[in-house]
């Protein structure tokens, strides 16, 4: 498990409460070693408790069957540049990242597959309605694990599945990726909203347009037939754009009440992708010309400065 914020603890219950052993990577040495002191991680989901027969918190990525990528986007580029090409020649990688490599624009399973010479059918992404939190409370949750190989996304999905947790895989690994890093700007865009007084009225009409907007850039990008009603695709978008715990709405709603992009992030101490996801949408459709006046206000606010209140005036006359 690479990562030691809340979702990389949600999983690393999930797993080793399920047998498995995970070595788990963390950055800080302190944190390592609380964990092994205390048996919780000190900053994300402090209530979880670890078995440290099962868990092993390290600084150093050891050999591993999986090795599953739970590192903000922003940040997994420097983590895994550090590593040898033919450390993953074995592996089979998962991301449980929703969120893009800044920069290159690039989804972080075609980044790992380029990085490590690795084909996609060693490659998976985990994804649906499931926030951090709520596992952390083991409410029932719902998982899919989309990758071109059905045999892995059935055996990561197996060494998922418990009490709380149903998963199950599904081989559109591009369009799934893909849809988990724009809901982010949808709940980013409509914490916006509500941050400058808009109610759910609005935020159903966001919704709804915010789907034909994912179909219109999906079907551009990677063109094949998908049902975006699953939960994988419209199930993440809603939990994200409705919870009290997405982070993105939180961001979005800071901003729409004033906050300043710095001052956002330095408050809430937690990264939200939608932030970084705005900008690698927006650049790659310079190309594909995608209808998506979602994504284009959310750009224009966060990196043009253009007032909320004036982006969401702009935004509410094109929504139907």
């Amino acid at each position: 498990m690479l990562g030691g914020g809340s979702w990389a603890t949600a999983l690393t219950k999930i797993l080793s409460e399920n047998g498995a052993r995970v070595d788990w990577w963390l950055r800080s040495k302190d944190d390592v070693q609380h964990l092994l002191r205390t048996r919780h991680n000190p900053r994300y989901l402090s209530a979880v408790q670890f078995d440290l027969s099962r868990v092993f918190p390290t600084t150093n990525l050891e050999e591993a069957d999986w090795l599953v990528l739970a590192v903000p986007a922003a940040f997994v580029q420097p983590v895994l540049d550090k590593l040898d090409r033919d450390s993953f020649k074995h592996k089979r990688v998962v991301s449980a990242i929703k969120g893009m490599i800044p920069n290159k624009n690039q989804l972080v399973t075609d980044y790992v597959a380029e990085r490590f010479r690795l084909p996609h059918t060693r490659l998976g992404v985990i994804a649906g309605p499931c926030h951090a939190e709520e596992v952390a409370f083991e409410k029932q949750s719902y998982l899919t694990i989309g990758s071109p190989d059905v045999g892995l996304g059935e055996d990561f999905s197996e060494l998922l599945r418990n009490r709380y947790v149903r998963a199950h895989p599904a081989q559109d690994l591009d369009g799934i990726e893909y849809c988990a890093v724009m809901k982010n700007i949808i709940a980013l865009t409509g914490g916006i909203a509500h941050g400058v007084g808009y109610g759910d009225n609005f935020l159903a009409v966001l919704v709804s347009n915010a789907v034909q907007e994912i179909r219109r850039f999906l079907q551009a990008i990677s063109p094949q037939a998908r049902d975006l009603s699953a939960s994988a695709y419209l199930g993440d978008l809603l939990v994200t754009a409705y919870s009290q715990f997405s982070r993105n709405r939180t961001f979005g709603s800071m901003v729409g009440r004033g906050y300043s992009v710095k001052s956002a992030q330095l408050e809430m101490n937690m990264v939200a992708e939608g932030y970084y996801a705005v900008k690698s949408i927006h650049e790659l459709n310079k190309k594909l010309k995608v209808n998506m006046p979602i994504t284009d206000a959310a750009y224009n606010i966060l990196y043009e400065r253009i007032a909320p209140a004036v982006e969401m005036e702009l935004l509410k006359e094109k929504l139907r």
